[in-house]
Formats: structure tokens, sequence, C-alpha cells
């Protein structure tokens, strides 16, 4: 009976940490779609207010921390090799959000072929979530303090951080002294410092529902050590993730991020927290094969987004007319971008219409200003 009980318990546990990662990214999804449009309707408009002056970004902010409170919470009912893999709602959320929205009217040929992709890795995440959350591990134990405390010190936890801090100082010196900028590098950055995030959100996250529930765990130093941790390897992971979004397309950032910072996740929920200690061969490689599906299904749905081009503020010097053109035909003369574009640029900050105002050069003809030159020019004396 005492068996049946904690099986009872742990199954309502990991169905309440599922449901509520699952709504949160959901809310998250919602919130930044809601924000996008509020800065594309301020951009189509004259108005001069900020984004933040308005009551669909603010809304957007809201569902955003109702959304992120969800996805902390549920980590202190789901093993963490649950809530990672489920930000895969996320992008499918997002990817039927923009098909639903969307305002162009195409053939149903032409739709199959442009979304054809998307609609494949809807299917695949859809079935890859639900075979990680029907064969996940089903283990949870309450989080208190000398729980934690134990698996910290244990010795494979103590060599994993070892092995992660290794390979983490050594990518942050190919990435600081030897320029290594490459998506993989800085997105291994990311899902070091994730693996490391998820672990403390977890720790956090159960001792703050143990408190509220009526034991106390605040006042263990555990509780201070895994919330500064937590923060700062918050705090990093957005700065690499910015660093990232400057160098790379976003598409490609979404898909590896999301695969590279999962299989860490699970592998640091493997490690620290003991999650497939009781699972059977079955149910792990039913999880590995949901899993694949998901990252499979994300790549999809990511690989047929747009790719937005740069937008290039200068024009060429023969596209003008009535301007000499002082260089060959094909190469470009660059503003410079310090100061504000005085000629071919074509920012139009006001949103009015620019003038156009007639250019008329009075050109020398070459011939006379060769002879003119000659002239000024002393005479040279021959060998």
């Amino acid at each position: 009976m005492d068996m049946n009980r904690a099986y009872g318990g742990s199954y309502t546990d990991n169905l309440i940490g599922t449901l509520l990662a699952i709504f949160g990214n959901v809310l998250v999804s919602i919130s930044l779609s809601i924000q996008k449009y509020s800065h594309v309707t301020l951009a189509g408009t004259k108005d001069l207010r900020a984004f933040y002056h308005t009551k669909t970004w603010w809304c957007g902010f809201v569902l955003t921390c109702l959304g992120e409170g969800a996805n902390f919470i549920s980590y202190a009912f789901a093993p963490l090799a649950l809530v990672a893999p489920l930000n895969a709602v996320s992008v499918l959320t997002s990817s039927i959000l923009g098909l639903i929205f969307l305002r162009e009217k195409s053939k149903p040929k032409d739709f199959a072929k442009r979304y054809g992709l998307s609609f494949l890795g809807c299917l695949l995440t859809i079935g890859g979530t639900y075979l990680f959350v029907a064969f996940g591990p089903n283990s949870h134990e309450k989080l208190k303090a000398e729980n934690i405390v134990n698996h910290l010190v244990g010795w494979p936890v103590l060599l994993y951080l070892l092995l992660e801090i290794i390979t983490f100082c050594l990518l942050l010196y190919f990435y600081k002294q030897r320029n290594a900028n490459s998506l993989i590098n800085i997105l291994m950055l990311v899902a070091l410092l994730g693996s490391v995030t998820v672990i403390t959100v977890k720790a956090v996250s159960g001792m703050l529902v143990l408190t509220f529930e009526g034991t106390m765990q605040l006042d263990y130093p555990i509780f201070s050590v895994m919330f500064v941790c937590m923060v700062a390897s918050v705090v990093f992971q957005a700065s690499f993730l910015s660093q990232a979004c400057k160098l790379h397309d976003s598409s490609l950032i979404a898909s590896f991020n999301y695969i590279l910072s999962t299989v860490l996740a699970v592998v640091a929920g493997a490690v620290f927290y003991l999650e497939f200690n009781k699972e059977d061969i079955l149910h792990i490689c039913m999880f590995l094969l949901g899993s694949a599906f998901c990252f499979l299904g994300v790549f999809l749905i990511t690989k047929n987004r747009k790719k937005t081009k740069n937008f290039e503020p200068y024009v060429t010097m023969n596209m003008v007319n009535g301007v000499p053109t002082i260089h060959d035909k094909g190469l470009v003369v660059q503003p410079d971008s310090s100061g504000s574009f005085s000629y071919g640029a074509l920012v139009n900050n006001d949103g009015a219409a620019p003038a156009t105002h007639s250019v008329n050069l009075e050109l020398t003809p070459a011939r006379s200003r060769s002879t003119e030159a000659s002239h000024g020019q002393p005479d040279l004396k021959r060998d």
C-alpha cells in the first residue's frame, strides 16, 4: 500500500508538472505574438509613443510573467527529463499561431508546397511529445535541503560538474581568444549554462513549494547558493544568446539551441537527480525516440521560416543620374554609419515621403580638364 501511494503521488505530481509546463509554454508563445503585434502596429503608424506605453505590450508582458511562473513551478513537481523537452510546445504554438493569423491568400497547392515541412514538423513534435511524456521517468522526490546536499556531494555529480566546467572554460577560451564565433560553439556555452540553470531552478522551486506547504527550507545555506547560481547562469545565458542572435540566423538558433539545451538538461537530471535509475530499457528507448521526433519536428518547423534580409542603407554611384561615376561600376560608396546619413541613405525616420530635388551638375569635359591640369603643372625635365 505504501508503494502504491508513493507511485500514485509521483504520477499525480508528474501530471501536475507536465500540465503546468505545457500551459506555461503556450502562454509564453501567445505573449510573444501579442508583443510582436504591438511592435509591428507602432512601426506601421506615426504614433510616437514607446512600445511600453501600449496596452497590448503590457498584456503580452503579463502573460509572459504568468507563463514563466508556471514553468518555474512545474520543475518542483515533474522531473527535468519531462519539463525540458516540453519547450517544443512553445515552438509548436508559435508555428500554429503564425499559420492562423497569416493574412495572405494562396492556392492549396502553393500552401502545401510552402508549409508542408512545417505541417510535418508539427506532427512529429506532437507525436514526440506524447512519447516522451508517456514513457518518461515517473520518479519524483521531495526536494528538501538535505536531499539536495546529498545529491550535490555525490561523486557522479562532482565528476559531471568538473567535466562541465572544463568544457565551458575551453569553449570560452576559443570564443574570446581565438574568435571562434561559430553557432555550435556559442550555443554549447548557452546549453552548458542552461544545464546549471535547470538544476538550480528545480532545487529552488522545490524548496519554495515545500516552504509554502509548511516545511521551512529558506533558512538553509544551500537555498542561497542555488538561488545565486540560478540568477548568474540565467544572466550569462541571456548574454551569450544575444551574441548568437547578432551573428547567426534566428531559425538556426531556435532549433539548435532547443536540441543542445534539452540534451544537456536531460543528462543533468539523470546525473544530479537520478531520474532514470528506476526505469527499464523499453521506457528509456521510447523516451529517446520521442525526444528525437521532437528534435526533428522543431528543426523542420524553424527551417521553413523566412530569412530576413539585412537592410543596406547605401546605393551604387551608377544608380544616380547626373552624378559622375568615380569608381568602377558595381562598387558601392558606403556613408559613415557613425553619423547621420547625408548622401545615398535610404532611411526615412519621420515616416514621410522624401522630397525629390533635381540635381544640375555642370560637367567639365575630360579633355578640357586634362588640358587645364597640364597648364597648371610646371614643366618636367625629360631624361
